[in-house]
């Protein structure tokens, strides 16, 4: 800008040439998926022929039609499910990953470091699948209960333990904690009243994170539910894909008497799946942007 606080001609072509490349990053992020909506919508024969396309050529919503009339019961189930575990298991997460983290970050514990390398060693190594699922289910025995969506990715959550704990040390000035302890706070009050207070950005953060993991997790599913009637909608949609599947590849009168949509209905699969967190999401952007100070520090 000039001495008068105008714009010159060089800042403009600035603005310019950023508004260009953001253009350009937004459209590489959204035009996949208008692709996936519109290929989820075209007739199944014509998207065969000529491939995907932004505007089809036939529509059809066969593929809906497919997945909500011959398994709207199972889907709505399947819904109300995943929206338990993950309203539940974020909750439960966001209670417990605060209080190691910020444990972690206090330079008075004297085993924080020690601590800290386990959580850390979680990150780079894992017993295995095998041993996962023995110990899920022969010591814990939470197969086909509904907790075996929600604790398997509860307690895997090293890398949020890391994010919390570095906002924690580098958010959290040790002189609110010692002016609170001279107030006659103890550690929970602390925590409570003084911690988590300032540390809302984070957590709306890591809850959108937790949220979308519970939310779009289908492996525990496969490992640990095997009863259809606890199916989440991630492992019910990919039922559904694989038995539409091996119906059109083995090719029964019952799948052509249907006209089972092999194609489209992937698409619609992933748009059932994808479309109600981007609904909800626009609710919780504020809190996801937005940074709060609700305090400062005088030295």
């Amino acid at each position: 800008m000039d001495e008068r606080g105008l714009m010159t001609r060089g800042d403009k072509i600035e603005q310019i040439v950023i508004h260009i490349i953001l253009i350009i990053f937004s459209l590489c992020a959204i035009l996949p998926f208008v692709l996936l909506i519109s290929g989820s919508f075209t007739d199944e024969s014509t998207l065969t022929i000529t491939g995907y396309k932004f505007w089809p050529s036939k529509w059809s919503i066969y593929a809906y039609e497919y997945l909500f009339i011959t398994n709207g019961a199972n889907i709505l189930r399947a819904v109300s499910i995943s929206v338990f575990i993950t309203v539940f298991g974020t909750t439960l997460s966001l209670l417990t990953a605060p209080m190691l983290a910020y444990v972690l970050s206090r330079r008075d514990y004297k085993r924080a470091s020690i601590m800290s390398f386990f959580v850390i060693f979680t990150m780079l190594f894992n017993g295995g699948i095998v041993p996962s699922y023995m110990m899920w289910n022969n010591l814990f025995g939470i197969k086909n209960t509904i907790w075996a969506l929600v604790f398997p990715n509860l307690v895997m959550n090293g890398f949020i333990i890391v994010i919390m704990k570095n906002y924690f040390t580098q958010n959290i000035h040790p002189a609110l904690i010692e002016a609170a302890k001279i107030d006659g706070a103890n550690e929970l009050h602390i925590y409570f009243r003084v911690v988590l207070p300032l540390s809302q950005p984070i957590l709306a953060t890591v809850g959108l994170m937790i949220g979308l993991g519970y939310w779009n997790d289908w492996i525990n599913g496969l490992y640990y539910i095997t009863d259809t009637k606890l199916y989440s909608l991630q492992v019910m949609l990919s039922s559904i894909l694989m038995n539409a599947q091996a119906l059109m590849t083995m090719g029964s009168s019952a799948a052509v008497g249907m006209k089972i949509p092999s194609v489209s209905i992937r698409m619609a699969i992933a748009v059932v799946g994808t479309v109600p967190i981007i609904i909800l999401y626009p609710f919780f952007q504020k809190y996801f942007i937005k940074g709060i100070t609700l305090g400062g520090v005088k030295e």
